[in-house]
């Protein structure tokens, strides 16, 4: 994987200490920060919206990972699903997703935990679809956390079945590389969903637009993967 440009890159690895950090969220900033790291803000809103779609194309039973904010949440409740499982590594995140659960219209399954201890737990090809967005906590993973779950991706999906994935703060420095969203992805992404078995790929662009204090990712579009097994 390419080296970063420029852009934020988390620093040292915080695997250690994220299950308990204190998860802030800002209310007038509309951001998630959790040991120092920009999680999420909310003008990724459209972006999670197509994720969402993507995931829940099959509808069926739909696998997330990572709550963040609950905006992808909120979307994908918004489909016609038969159940929503959702996996979170933060405990204070965890909290807001069990709030989350109460006022559902569609079934919601919430595990805690980091997805590496939760993921084998789950059977072969349970899910229909899966979004996955989960923060890069270790800096020697900001490029490749995402390819290490689509292995077991692969076993999880029916056969059919799609996942959708995004890792801001990676596209955010390879964008300055990669600046055009289809080369970034046949380029960085491809080599590493065709080494997770999946022969079947496209992407879609989705026009966003990040204030310019936003530390992970100033570009106005983002690209969001379809990937079917």
């Amino acid at each position: 994987m390419n080296q970063p440009i420029n852009g934020y890159i988390p620093k040292g690895d915080s695997k250690a200490d994220w299950n308990n950090a204190s998860a802030e969220y800002s209310e007038e900033d509309e951001k998630l920060t959790i040991l120092g790291h920009p999680v999420m803000e909310r003008w990724e809103t459209p972006y999670m919206k197509e994720l969402a779609a993507i995931a829940t194309s099959n509808r069926g039973r739909v696998l997330e990972v990572g709550f963040g904010m609950g905006i992808s949440a909120s979307f994908v409740q918004s489909f016609p699903i038969l159940e929503h499982t959702i996996i979170e590594a933060n405990e204070g995140v965890f909290q807001r997703l069990l709030e989350f659960q109460k006022t559902a219209t569609q079934k919601v399954t919430p595990l805690l935990g980091m997805w590496e201890e939760v993921v084998p737990t789950l059977p072969d090809g349970s899910f229909d679809g899966i979004l996955y967005d989960t923060y890069p906590i270790a800096e020697e993973d900001l490029h490749t956390h995402q390819f290490r779950f689509l292995k077991h991706a692969y076993r999880l999906l029916k056969p059919d079945g799609i996942i959708t994935y995004c890792n801001l703060t990676s596209w955010g420095n390879l964008k300055s590389q990669y600046p055009d969203d289809r080369k970034l992805f046949e380029q960085t992404q491809i080599p590493y969903l065709q080494k997770a078995q999946f022969s079947r790929f496209d992407m879609k662009i989705v026009r966003v637009d990040p204030p310019s204090d936003c530390q992970y990712y100033k570009f106005k579009t983002i690209l969001a993967p379809i990937i079917q097994k």
